[in-house]
């Protein structure tokens, strides 16, 4: 079967139901999204495809409102009136819930930018039969090189629509496709995981061939005693790493003391010049929608620039209590980079590590917002600006303020996620223990 975008709804008829569903209403307030996802996962294991799968999934999800007293119900239904059922479902939950103390009124009509997001056709008309044969081809490329291959390849296209009483509207459609690739021989592997708004967008053959040469550099690695050395992050690292300050930078959490940013206010200089942080739905790799789930506005928004924070997240509760304008969330995120490779940046390191992965990443104290996790698929000493051999991996214990405050290069970014990062090289990183993963 070939998927073709006439399988996903269109926002007319989305808007549609949300303006039926709002007439219906009997509540005081009531809030309605609509989305419907066309998705396909590909995996593949041993150099053989294991999975080619594809799925459509269709909601719709009614906030029904009295006072402060709400309750949503979700359906999958579009027979209209199963609809209905959902919304009466709704409201009778909603008038036996608890009142929240949390509670801010519906969201009024928004104005948003003049942009929508990126969709690719030819991502969701790719057929079942196209997407196996790509990922075989991945088979191939592996099994010729005497490497063993396993990874994914996903794609999705989605429509989405809000609406409310209060007089919010807002809708848009978006494609994403993801592939990712890890490549094992003897005791030695890598990997390399990248996404982009349309699957011809994705560089996987470049991807295939770099870690496949950089798992067969991986074997027989030696150890390296736990330490502070200068490392060389590439993005995939990167991007398991910093977002997951930006998750802490919420304003409510500071004022209340539960934060690294309680003692750090905005102004002060924490992270390195080369350090800018931005919320930029707009970038070229991204180009996402100008809304978030909530319906707030979702424009650019500096973060954090020449290593000084700009800006907290600013939940709608939280603006109104401390008469501020919300932000909603502080993602997508991008990191702006420069126009040097990895390799420049290992070949300004005289002697230090390199980290292709990190893996496993947990808080340990959001107060000083230190990390630990662990290394993987290809850790390399850096020895006279080049990978001189592989090295056993290593669990790390980092804070992230401080990586960011030690930044002495960055590279070119990639996407990964819904993030764009470059690789960095820092110096000064914390190893506190050898692992045995591979």
């Amino acid at each position: 079967m070939v998927a073709t975008a006439s399988q996903l709804i269109s926002q007319a008829q989305a808007f549609d139901w949300i303006e039926k569903i709002i007439r219906a209403a009997e509540s005081d307030g009531v809030m309605v999204a609509i989305a419907e996802r066309e998705s396909t996962l590909g995996r593949f294991g041993e150099n053989q495809i294991r999975q080619n799968l594809q799925k459509n999934q269709f909601e719709i999800t009614i906030t029904s409102s009295f006072g402060s007293r709400s309750a949503s119900v979700t359906t999958v239904e579009q027979d209209w009136e199963q609809i209905q059922v959902a919304l009466r479902r709704s409201e009778d939950l909603a008038r036996l819930a608890p009142e929240d103390p949390e509670w801010v009124p519906l969201l009024a009509k928004q104005v948003y930018a003049a942009r929508t997001a990126k969709f690719d056709a030819a991502t969701l008309q790719r057929s079942p039969l196209q997407r196996g044969e790509l990922i075989q081809q991945v088979c191939q490329w592996s099994e010729a090189a005497g490497v063993n291959g396993s990874g994914i390849l996903s794609t999705s296209a989605k429509v989405y629509a809000l609406g409310n009483s209060a007089g919010l509207r807002a809708g848009d459609r978006q494609t994403q496709a993801e592939f990712s690739y890890t490549a094992k021989i003897g005791n030695g592997s890598s990997w390399q995981s990248r996404t982009a708004w349309g699957i011809d967008e994705l560089p996987i053959e470049q991807m295939v061939l770099t870690t496949m040469e950089r798992a067969k550099r991986s074997q027989n690695p030696r150890r390296v005693e736990p330490g502070t050395y200068p490392v060389v992050l590439g993005a995939g690292a990167v991007a398991n790493l910093i977002p997951r300050l930006v998750w802490y930078m919420s304003a409510r959490a500071a004022a209340e003391g539960r934060s690294y940013f309680a003692k750090h206010p905005l102004g002060e200089q924490i992270f390195s010049p080369l350090v800018n942080l931005y919320r930029d739905p707009a970038h070229s790799l991204l180009q996402t929608g100008a809304f978030d789930s909530q319906g707030l506005p979702c424009n650019p928004l500096a973060i954090a620039t020449e290593g000084i924070p700009r800006t907290l997240s600013y939940d709608r509760y939280w603006a109104q209590q401390t008469g501020q304008e919300p932000t909603g969330s502080l993602f997508p995120l991008v990191m702006t980079g420069s126009d040097q490779t990895v390799a420049d940046l290992i070949a300004q390191t005289e002697r230090g590590i390199f980290i292709n992965r990190a893996w496993y990443v947990q808080a340990v104290n959001p107060q000083t917002l230190e990390f630990t996790g662990m290394t993987r698929d290809g850790t390399f000493w850096i020895e006279n600006g080049k990978l001189a051999y592989p090295i056993c991996n290593l669990r790390f214990n980092q804070s992230l303020p401080d990586l960011l405050r030690d930044v002495e290069a960055i590279a070119t970014p990639e996407r990964h996620g819904s993030t764009v990062v470059p690789a960095l090289k820092v110096k000064n990183f914390h190893f506190s223990s050898v692992t045995d993963s591979i």
